[in-house]
Formats: C-alpha cells, structure tokens, sequence
C-alpha cells in the first residue's frame, strides 16, 4: 500500500467525528482535514428530537468531542466549510476557493430533510428537523396550547408529537398510510406506538392525503382531500430526508439512493470511502445493499471506514440497530426487514403493558427484532437476530428464556 500521509474527511455529523477519533486511535499519525459545512463541531442528532428537544438535557451533551479535543489530536477541523467539488482522479477536494490533495477520503455527508413542497410553495411556515439550529426553534416554540400540526407518522414525526404533548401543546398528526411506522414495523407493533400516543392525547388523521397548505398571517392551515382544514401555530414536516449525494454525483462516483459502498465502504473509487446516511453499502450477512439512517449505523460505520482506509480487511457487517423513547415508552431495534418484508411476527410478554419483545421472521428465520422497556433484552435479542434459525416453536413459547434461544 502507498504510504497515506493525508486523510481528508467531508461532514460535520456524528459518522465523521467518530473517524476521525477512530483514526487517532489506530494509530495514523499523518494530516487529517475534517470539513463540516455547519458552524457546529460534529454532534449527534438523536438528542434534537429526544433529549434536548424535551428540554431533558443540555445540547452540550450531544457533541462526538469537547471543544479542544480537535486541536489536542491534530485534526484540522474546518467549520462552516463545504465542500464544493471533488475530482477522485486527481485526489482533491475544492472548498473555500482551494484544493487541497488527499491520500484518503471519507465522504460522511449525511441527509437531508425531504421537503413539503405544498408548503413551501404556499409561503406558510414550516419546521423541519435537522439541525440545532432546527431543534432550538422547535423547542423556543413548544408551549402550552400550542396548535401543532405534524405530517409524517415516522420517527421523527412521533418524537416531535411526544415532546409536544409533554410541553403541553395540542397536536395531529397526518399520516398517508393507515398507522403510524407502518413500513417499519409492521402492523403489529405500529398498533402499540398509535395507542401510546393517543392515550397522550395526540390526533391523528390517518390514510390522509393532503390537498393543499394555506398560509394565514401566523397561522398554516392544512387540507386534507376529505374536506377537512386543519389550523395549526406550528406546521412540522417529518417526511423522511434524502442522501446528500451529490457531491459524489457530480464527481462520477457510483450512487443510488445514496453513495454505493461495498462491504469495506469503499467506493467506486478506491481510495475513497462513504459512512453514515449517505452510504448504501453491501451487507455480507443480510446480502444486500443497505442504508441506515441511525445513530449506532453512524458511529459505527464511522469507525468501520477509517480502519478501512487503513487497510484492514474486515468487512462491515454489524446488524442495524435503533431506538427511540417516546413518553414511558424505550425501544431498541436490531436486524433489518428490508423490501421484500416479512411473513410473520412472534410477540412475547405484556404487549398490553408495553413490556415487550418483537420478532419478525421471513421464511421460518429470524430477520429483525426489538424490545420495549425491557432493557435487560437487547443482547439476547440480538444474538436471536444473529443466529437467524432459531428453534421457532422456543421462539414462541413466552416461558422459553430469551437467553435460552441461541
């Protein structure tokens, strides 16, 4: 391997700051570069919408490393900067009107929120939920009486509705298929995050299409196709985010749906790699491509791609795994459904309770499971998730010890 004097890193997120600590830590005493296009050292996003956003705890708490942790390691961390080009021929990046020669470089450019269109063409204000900047205007403005309005019934859409209701605030949410994570979780489990939310008190307005937004001084109002108008003082748009891709794009590197990586995240070019959002990699267990959204995803296909441009050989296989807590209600996730779904799920314990464990199975195996408020779980459920055959009928006997199952 030539010698690598040069590392260059593009993203301020969460997958771009846990390389870089990552690369310290294998050793590589060479020059790294980290571009972040916000004014913020990477942080974490999961707190936007949890911690922070429930005024639980403090944003500090949601930065990858202490202000002079950057310094301290020798990382030239350059912030408000993006990237604007990428020529993988000749090993530069452009930014700030200069190129500057990469041995490595690790693209972690994360997502982006997708946008509603009917909205912003309208003039009405609308929120969405990204940045800090984005999560300290969701909580200046979370109140008592506060009419909220929320379309998409995904993750974010529901931590929103929870920090909302805990701040007192009145809230619907728009949802266009019949439940809630729906394409998530399956209708099973989507029943258990549609009763916890309505038992707090949150409207929803489910199989519901929207026909137009309207925009009242300070107030939007939404149209749904069955004749309805809902006023709302605040409107959030939680409907998914897209790759930020097109920095790759445009440089000819290989993408759909995000930057295609293989199992090591190396991309079509070979001296550059992809992490985080952004990266639709090769799975070698589950035989796919797959790109995730989530926190552990971010920090670990971080790590994962700057021992990658090391040199070492291990693959990135780690299942996907997420959480969410909403109300009194935790969850952890491990495995991945994928498109072509599942045929049937296996439910233990006090689902009524919301103490819980998931399983859904796809062709007799095990392809994904969760717990909910069972925090002793994770690690049986996911060697179960792992193993992938398991004994079924075990699997569906309650008193069968989840540790007892593979």
């Amino acid at each position: 391997m030539n010698r690598i004097e040069t590392i260059v890193v593009v993203g301020g997120g969460l997958a771009a700051g846990r390389a870089v600590q990552e690369l310290r830590e294998q050793g590589f005493e060479g020059r790294i570069v980290l571009f972040a296009s916000e004014r913020h050292r990477p942080y974490e996003r999961p707190p936007l919408s949890k911690g922070y956003l429930m005024r639980a705890e403090p944003l500090e708490k949601g930065f990858v490393h202490p202000a002079d942790w950057y310094d301290a390691h020798g990382v030239d961390l350059r912030l408000g900067t993006p990237v604007t080009g990428l020529r993988p021929d000749q090993h530069l990046v452009a930014a700030a009107g200069e190129d500057l020669a990469y041995d490595r470089l690790l693209l972690a450019t994360g997502a982006s929120p997708r946008r509603l269109a009917l909205a912003d063409e309208s003039g009405a204000p609308v929120a969405y939920l990204r940045t800090i900047e984005d999560s300290q205007h969701l909580r200046q403005r979370l109140a008592p009486g506060l009419r909220v309005v929320i379309v998409g019934g995904g993750w974010i859409g529901l931590e929103v509705a929870s920090a909302a209701r805990t701040a007192g605030c009145e809230v619907t949410v728009v949802e266009t298929l019949t439940k809630p994570l729906l394409r998530v979780l399956g209708s099973e489990v989507a029943d258990v995050f549609l009763r916890l939310h309505e038992e707090h008190g949150v409207v929803f307005r489910l199989g519901a299409s929207i026909s137009g937004v309207e925009s009242r001084g300070t107030t939007s109002v939404v149209h749904l196709e069955d004749g309805t108008d809902l006023e709302a003082d605040l409107l959030v748009a939680g409907v998914g985010v897209s790759p930020n891709a097109d920095l790759a794009t445009a440089a000819g590197l290989d993408s759909d749906n995000g930057i295609l990586v293989d199992e090591h995240l190396r991309t079509s070019n070979p001296d550059v790699f992809a992490a985080g959002d952004v990266a639709n990699a090769h799975h070698p267990l589950l035989g796919r491509r797959v790109r995730v959204e989530h926190w552990d995803n971010a920090i670990q296909q971080g790590r994962a791609a700057a021992r990658s441009m090391l040199g070492d050989p291990e693959p990135y296989a780690r299942l996907p795994y997420f959480f969410t807590d909403q109300y009194d209600l935790g969850m952890e996730y491990v495995g991945h459904v994928g498109p072509e779904g599942y045929d049937d799920v296996v439910l233990r314990g006090d689902v009524a309770g919301r103490v819980f464990t998931a399983f859904w199975l796809s062709g007799g195996k095990v392809i994904a499971g969760m717990h909910a408020n069972d925090w002793d779980a994770i690690d049986p459920v996911r060697r179960v998730v792992s193993a992938g055959s398991v004994d079924l009928g075990a699997l569906r006997d309650s008193s069968v010890p989840l540790a007892d199952l593979a």
